[in-house]
């Protein structure tokens, strides 16, 4: 039984069934229901004997007679019988849904082959020992509904699934269905729902796995036949050493259309970051370019922060970079505290971004969301030159400070106050006089601080030049003095 222990057979029916089928499949011929019920009397003996095995044999055998003379509606009828018989064997039911499974690519007309897929959800309906073979024909009727394009349909039936509790489900076929969903999901547009989903899956599972020795590899395939024959029938086979990597390419390609629809760029740079570290794309030239590019678009459009900051530094330090030059030398102009001038670096580097799917310079873009990265490329130059300007003035006009961004006096306030804003940097604007003041005022306690530290660094230094003099007076003492010789005549 796959909920205990398994029940061993009062009797054995071996000879019977070897006896009776082949006559039944004879009998099925010139009339299918004599032969069905011809087994199903055999089938009750050897169920109430608990022989599991010919229970199974039988079970397949009415099944099957029932698709071989093509009486699908006989099949449907037998299945739900056969399911709800008092006592019937559970690992029995298994073996029938999954042979009628086997099926379902053999039904004349897509009318019998729903009802045989609904058929088989009301029996695996609230049964743990069929729960995998429930979420497989669900999965089967989900992908009927999304080729009839019936998007919402197809994604309600898969997402009814909770295919993560199921312990006897392989963690790739887990992490399969719920990719699945997240795609039915994203296609639907339920964005909410598609990032909640997508939660469920461990990136652990789909990070990169050091080459293992041969030493290794034969270690764990002996650990892996072990378990096989402890391993009871309620426990999901061992997990073999899979290449998760087409699994974990799908992950994150629905990771970054998650964090470009939300316009979380921090988030898709990461997402990059994790795609690039992959043997597949390394190995692969034009695919390695393309995810270099896309983590250096969107740190660049990432909201400036300590993370951010921290991130791009280390971005801009990949040797791998030099494959991709234009993109590297754009990189390079916001890890210097230099001003960029937004006609030059958009004359300079416009069309060459544009050519990529992530800007779009037109505002009727096709994508609109392409044209807003492009504004919000803008924006972060802009920042950019404040944060510089910020760093080497305390007190600038507004006049000079517009003519070094580049910008009319209303968006310069604009820019300025949503730095200030973020806390990015302090800054007061007087209006009446047209200055801009970046210098943050100190309350008496930090003048005092700085008081005290330059006092203490000052009379360091005396000291130090002190012991200095001391130890020059002390070795002009100790050298020894020259001694003038008369010559002698």
């Amino acid at each position: 039984m796959s909920d205990g222990p398994i029940i061993k057979a009062d009797k054995d029916f071996t000879k019977e069934v070897d006896k009776h089928l082949p006559e039944a499949q004879e009998l099925a011929g010139s009339n299918v229901q004599a032969a069905v019920e011809k087994l199903l009397a055999l089938e009750k003996q050897t169920r109430q004997a608990s022989d599991l095995a010919s229970t199974s044999r039988l079970i397949v055998g009415i099944v099957t007679i029932c698709k071989e003379a093509r009486d699908w509606n006989l099949l449907n009828e037998q299945v739900l019988l056969l399911s709800k018989k008092h006592g019937q064997l559970k690992q029995a039911t298994t073996k029938m849904v999954q042979v009628v499974m086997e099926f379902l690519d053999d039904a004349p007309n897509m009318e019998n082959k729903m009802a045989t897929i609904e058929t088989l959800r009301t029996v695996t309906e609230g049964k743990i020992f069929v729960e995998v073979e429930r979420a497989r024909v669900t999965r089967i009727l989900s992908n009927i509904k999304k080729e009839q394009g019936d998007i919402a349909a197809a994604a309600d039936i898969l997402c009814e699934l909770q295919v993560e509790t199921f312990g006897s489900m392989s963690r790739r076929e887990k992490t399969e269905f719920i990719l699945e969903q997240v795609s039915l999901c994203i296609q639907k547009g339920d964005w909410t729902q598609a990032g909640i989903l997508s939660r469920k899956i461990s990136t652990r599972y789909l990070s990169r796995k050091p080459k293992k020795t041969p030493e290794q590899l034969e270690k764990d395939q002996k650990e892996r036949e072990e378990k096989e024959r402890k391993r009871t029938a309620d426990e999901a086979p061992p997990e073999p050493e899979d290449d998760v990597t087409d699994l974990k390419l799908r992950y994150y390609e629905q990771q970054i259309t998650l964090a470009k629809h939300e316009d979380k760029y921090l988030e898709a740079c990461k997402h990059w970051r994790q795609v690039l570290d992959t043997e597949a794309i390394e190995e692969n030239l034009d695919q390695l370019r393309t995810a270099l590019q896309r983590v250096i678009y969107f740190i660049i459009l990432a909201p400036h922060d300590n993370e951010q900051s921290d991130l791009l530094h280390r971005i801009h330090r990949d040797a791998r970079n030099t494959q991709i030059p234009e993109d590297a030398a754009l990189l390079k102009l916001f890890t210097v505290p230099e001003l960029m001038r937004w006609p030059m670096v958009a004359e300079q580097f416009g069309p060459h971004l544009c050519q990529s799917d992530v800007f779009d310079a037109s505002e009727s873009a096709s994508d609109p969301k392409a044209y807003k990265r492009w504004q919000d490329f803008r924006k972060r130059v802009i920042e950019h030159n404040v944060r510089v300007v910020a760093k080497y003035y305390t007190r600038i006009q507004t006049p000079r400070l517009t003519q070094l961004l580049d910008l009319d006096e209303n968006e310069t306030e604009k820019y300025i106050s949503e730095l200030v804003t973020a806390k990015t940097i302090y800054a007061k604007i007087d209006r009446p006089a047209r200055i801009v003041s970046f210098a943050k005022p100190r309350d008496a306690d930090d003048v005092l601080n700085e008081w005290s530290g330059n006092m203490k660094s000052l009379l360091g230094l005396l000291e130090r030049v002190d012991h200095l003099i001391t130890k020059e007076e002390m070795m002009a003492r100790i050298q020894p003095t020259k001694v003038s010789r008369t010559p002698t005549a």
